[in-house]
C-alpha cells in the first residue's frame, strides 16, 4: 500500500485504525483477524486473500465449476486459493472479471445498492439516436422488471452498427443485451472494459494480473462513495 516511511507517516497522522482505535508504531497485529482501516477504508490484511483481474475469453462461462465441462473462469487462474468470480459475464460475452476469495469486497462490487459500475462496449446493429440513449438511462421494462444504464453514449459508427459504450450498476442476467434488445438494436459482441475505476486495456483474452492494493483499496472506496 505505501512504503515504509509513508505507513509510519499515516500512523503518525492519526489516519489508521486496528480494530476500532487509533493505531501506533510497533503495534503487532494478528492479520488473521485484524481490522485494518485507513482513512476509513479497509486495507485487507488476510494472508490468505487474493484478488486475481482476468479478461475472460469468449465461450468461458463466469462459474466455479461446470458440470458440462465447460472452461470456467477458474481455470484460468492459479489455484493456489480458492476464488470465485465477482459477478457474471455471459459465455458469448469477453471483458474484466475479477475473482477473489474477499467475501467482503465481492458483496460491495456486485449488490446493486453499492453503486459500483461496470462498463461495456457493445457493438450493436443500426446507430442509437439521442432519443434511444435517453430511453437507455430513463429505464426500459424487461421481462423480469424495469431496467436502465447509468450513462449510454455512441462511441463510433460504421455500415450501419454503431459501438456503444454502455455504464450499468446492475449485473442481471444478459441485463445489457436485452436492455439494447428493448430499445431496437442487437447486441453483435459485447465487452466488459471496466469493474468500477479498475480498467487495463493492456490484458488480452484469457490472460490475468494480480490486483495492487491501490486497487483493492479503491474499489472499496467506490462502493462507500456511491453509497
Amino acid at each position: 500500500m505505501a512504503s515504509r516511511r509513508t505507513a509510519e507517516d499515516l500512523i503518525g497522522e492519526g489516519r489508521v485504525t486496528v480494530d476500532g482505535a487509533p493505531a501506533h508504531l510497533g503495534q503487532k497485529i494478528d492479520p488473521t483477524v485484524a481490522t485494518v482501516l485507513i482513512d476509513g477504508l479497509p486495507l485487507p490484511v488476510r494472508p490468505d486473500l487474493v484478488y486475481y483481474l482476468l479478461y475472460k475469453p469468449l465461450g468461458v462461462i463466469s462459474t466455479s465449476e461446470d458440470d458440462r465441462g465447460r472452461t470456467a473462469v477458474v481455470d484460468l487462474v492459479p489455484d493456489d486459493e480458492r476464488v470465485f468470480p465477482v459477478g457474471r459475464l455471459d459465455a458469448d460475452s469477453e471483458g474484466l472479471l475479477i475473482l477473489t476469495n474477499d467475501g467482503d469486497l465481492t458483496n460491495l462490487v456486485t449488490h446493486p445498492r453499492h453503486g459500483v459500475t461496470k462498463t461495456y462496449i457493445a457493438r450493436v446493429t443500426g446507430v442509437p439516436d439521442r432519443t434511444t440513449l435517453r430511453r437507455l438511462v430513463g429505464g426500459v421494462e424487461l421481462e423480469d422488471g424495469p431496467a436502465r444504464a447509468e450513462r449510454a453514449r455512441v462511441r463510433s459508427t460504421a455500415a450501419g452498427e454503431a459501438l456503444v459504450e454502455v455504464v450499468m450498476v446492475e449485473g442481471r442476467n444478459r441485463e445489457v443485451r436485452r436492455l439494447l434488445a428493448a430499445v431496437g438494436h442487437e447486441v453483435i459482441s459485447l465487452v466488459r472494459t471496466a469493474i468500477g475505476p479498475i480498467r487495463d486495456p493492456d490484458l488480452d483474452p484469457g490472460s490475468w494480473r494480480l490486483l495492487t492494493m491501490v486497487e483493492v483499496r479503491d474499489l472499496y472506496g467506490a462502493a462507500r462513495a456511491a453509497t
